[in-house]
């Protein structure tokens, strides 16, 4: 094991990441607070500085998938597809099996310059979560309680202010509503039955109503939609944590381009849409398990400098302070001192845990065991 690998395996190092990502995150989210009095001044304005705010967050954990761990992201499209990337609004419907599902589709957002402008419909829980969903709410992000007799019309107010949105947008629907666990697929199998809808081997059964509003309320401002199937090599099933300690994966993403106008209008239409996509895409994870690739031409986009760069920055402002800090304790030799920095360090390791554990599967919402018996 080489040094560099060493230090990736190392708890103080993590801590010293994690410390630099929850600081620099609150001093954002506090900036973010700040930038509330543009709004009425200049709604434009204040959305292009939040999306470079939330960039310089966002891209600290982009950072540890493309420089830290050394993960590749392979696309498997086709030019005409990818030629569109970053240049238009869409809404990207992506499978959600992995823990860091989300963290393959930011770096691929981060490659083509519209990261700090992804959006997401999150459920409303992550609001109260700090960093996270702090910096989503003054991003605009679309939350809901995944009740649809509640949520309807805050989804159709939220989709409909993104419609004058002034940087291209990404737009990320899990459809599935929740994370795959075998508990969730085989409730939700019994449901497809019940409905007389084909069964699923590797997807849960698609909620339609955020899918059809989405569509309906951004139709005239989202160009297209873009069908994303992800896997890993080698049956790798890669966690953050994994992440953390250096572990690189080889990421295969299967992107496929559906213009708006080609979706239909009417909602049980469009809703008979998804469900034909689903299957789809079964067929597409099904054939990666055999063969081992997806089709299409491979593609693999560049990694650029700036989130290795941007870390760089927050570490040497944040760290520096923190060393000095703690070698004046204790250079102290106060033993309250002491114990104070290191009730502090814990505390720190604590709350790096917790967002940590936010994106792992087995600590995941209980939503899709019931839910999924219940009519959308």
């Amino acid at each position: 094991m080489g040094f560099i690998a060493f230090l990736k395996t190392q708890f103080i190092v993590h801590l010293l990441i994690g410390f630099v990502f929850v600081v620099s995150g609150l001093i954002i989210n506090f900036i973010q607070l700040c930038t509330l009095v543009l709004w009425p001044i200049n709604k434009q304005f204040y959305r292009r500085v939040n999306c470079r705010l939330a960039y310089s967050l966002w891209s600290q954990l982009v950072m540890l998938l493309e420089w830290w761990s050394g993960t590749e992201c392979t696309l498997f499209s086709d030019e005409a597809t990818v030629s569109t990337f970053g240049k238009e609004h869409v809404i990207i419907i992506l499978n959600h099996n992995f823990e860091i599902d989300f963290l393959c589709g930011w770096t691929m957002t981060e490659r083509f310059g519209v990261l700090g402008s992804s959006k997401v419909l999150a459920k409303r829980e992550l609001l109260y979560v700090p960093l996270i969903g702090w910096t989503w709410y003054f991003l605009e992000i679309v939350f809901c309680k995944r009740k649809w007799e509640e949520d309807r019309d805050t989804v159709i107010e939220g989709l409909k202010r993104l419609s004058d949105y002034p940087e291209y947008m990404w737009f990320l629907l899990y459809c599935e509503g929740t994370r795959f666990t075998e508990t969730k697929h085989r409730i939700s199998m019994e449901v497809a039955e019940s409905k007389g809808l084909p069964k699923l081997k590797y997807h849960l059964l698609p909620r339609t109503k955020g899918f059809t509003t989405a569509v309906q309320c951004l139709r005239g401002t989202v160009s297209a939609v873009y069908d994303v199937t992800l896997n890993f090599r080698g049956n790798k099933n890669p966690s953050l944590l994994g992440i953390l300690y250096g572990k690189k994966y080889e990421a295969d993403m299967c992107v496929r381009r559906f213009p708006l106008e080609d979706i239909p209008q009417d909602e049980k239409e469009a809703a008979n849409w998804l469900h034909k996509l689903y299957q789809e895409k079964d067929a597409l994870q099904e054939m990666y398990n055999q063969e081992g690739t997806f089709p299409g031409k491979q593609f693999k986009p560049p990694r650029r400098p700036w989130t290795l760069i941007n870390f760089l920055f927050w570490a040497t402002v944040l760290l520096s302070p923190l060393f000095t800090f703690g070698f004046g304790v204790f250079a102290s030799g106060s033993p309250l001192l002491i114990l104070a920095f290191l009730g502090l360090v814990g505390a720190a390791s604590f709350g790096v845990r917790r967002l940590i554990g936010v994106t792992e599967i087995e600590k995941g919402s209980s939503y899709g065991n019931q839910e999924f018996k219940k009519k959308e």
